[in-house]
């Protein structure tokens, strides 16, 4: 059984419903279980006890949410040391409303999460071109929901971007199964 770790932070809800609906997509492949957590509730044997972690963050300042930075700082940082995320899966996925087509920084948002989720030495999963609904809510590096309008009125997350997310789960999920099955984890 290949096991997946969901670790957002969320402000409006938002960043939630994403993390809920990757958690539908991941429960779509068959011998993977899924746990959905906040950042502040994560732990290092958590994260040790995952195949494949898939971090969320809404957008802030252009960048991660402070308590998903805390977790990669404070947890990661010891895992890192040991290399104990070594090998394991990983993907990312943000949320924003600010100016600009993907929320004001969600391509930022997910490149400073990757850019630690390849320090600790996980293989990174992105988001292909070719997933049904990418132009609503996807990016090279993973599913994005646009919570605002042009204007910055709040908007929620599309269900258009939802599917995204689904399919961003079942991918990263089929992802971590076949690396396990191949028996890379048991190194």
């Amino acid at each position: 059984m290949s096991k997946i770790l969901i670790v957002y932070a969320s402000d409006y809800g938002n960043t939630e419903k994403m993390a809920g609906a990757i958690a539908e997509g991941v429960k779509l492949v068959p011998d993977v279980e899924v746990s959905v957590k906040k950042a502040e509730d994560v732990s290092a044997d958590d994260m040790t006890a995952s195949d494949g972690i898939i971090f969320g963050s809404p957008v802030h300042m252009g960048s991660m949410d402070w308590r998903v930075k805390k977790l990669i700082d404070t947890v990661c940082s010891g895992l890192w040391m040991q290399d104990l995320a070594v090998g394991k899966v990983a993907g990312v996925f943000a949320t924003g409303s600010g100016f600009g087509g993907t929320g004001g920084g969600a391509e930022l948002t997910m490149l400073s999460m990757l850019n630690n989720i390849a320090e600790l030495g996980m293989i990174i999963v992105p988001l292909p071109k070719n997933t049904h609904g990418y132009a609503k809510g996807g990016l090279q590096w993973g599913a994005y929901g646009r919570t605002g309008d042009e204007n910055l009125n709040p908007v929620g997350v599309s269900d258009d971007a939802l599917s995204v997310a689904r399919l961003h789960g079942v991918h990263i999920a089929r992802v971590t199964k076949a690396l396990k099955d191949a028996s890379v984890f048991k190194a």
